[in-house]
């Protein structure tokens, strides 16, 4: 539950900036990891049980966050006529597994109202270490090749403007999500005047 009450803290400052509500939701199983399911879920680094929570102190400690509890499978179902969320911009993806990360991203399909044309996304899993060997064939990074083959019209791409800076880790880890038939994709958002 760190990363839920250090986002209400960002969110904070950010409606101190710009006078914008933010709403958070945070989906975890409550119980830490399951069993992998195969390969793909990386078994040779992830094991079930690996980072349980302690519900009752975590609510304890948000102030506005949605904590969502259940397996995303099932969460994921009614996640859109529950809570009716306002436009999504931004999602934070630390599912660890392939099989959980492909649910999350299904999500992504439900009706454009519910999301920017652009939106940003982190998946915490995607860099690693020596151990994890991350790669395009296994977890994270499968779940999103998979994807994008499987939907024309919305893509996950790297966030070039931040690789391209390349001085911390996590700016290899933010890719963008295009809703390319979004009705709002295609409204002009540039400078008005790019004159040289």
């Amino acid at each position: 539950g760190r990363g839920l009450l250090i986002l209400e803290e960002y969110a904070e400052e950010i409606k101190k900036i710009t006078n914008i509500n933010i709403d958070i939701y945070g989906f975890d199983s409550g119980s830490g990891l399951p069993k992998p399911k195969d390969y793909r879920d990386l078994p040779y680094h992830w094991k079930k049980g690996f980072f349980t929570m302690n519900e009752k102190n975590l609510r304890a400690k948000l102030k506005k966050a949605n904590l969502i509890i259940g397996d995303i499978e099932t969460t994921s179902k009614n996640f859109f006529s529950k809570y009716n969320p306002a436009p999504i911009g931004a999602i934070i993806h630390d599912f660890d597994f392939y099989s959980s990360t492909k649910v999350a991203l299904s999500m992504l399909k439900e009706d454009g109202k519910f999301f920017l044309p652009r939106i940003y996304c982190y998946f915490d899993d995607v860099i690693g270490t020596e151990t994890e060997l991350y790669n395009d064939f296994t977890g994270e990074r499968l779940a999103i090749n998979e994807f994008n083959a499987e939907n024309e019209n919305i893509k996950i791409s790297k966030s070039y403007h931040f690789a391209g800076r390349a001085n911390e880790i996590w700016h290899h880890q933010i890719w963008m999500c295009h809703f390319l038939k979004h009705n709002e994709y295609n409204n002009f958002i540039g400078e008005s005047n790019q004159q040289l």
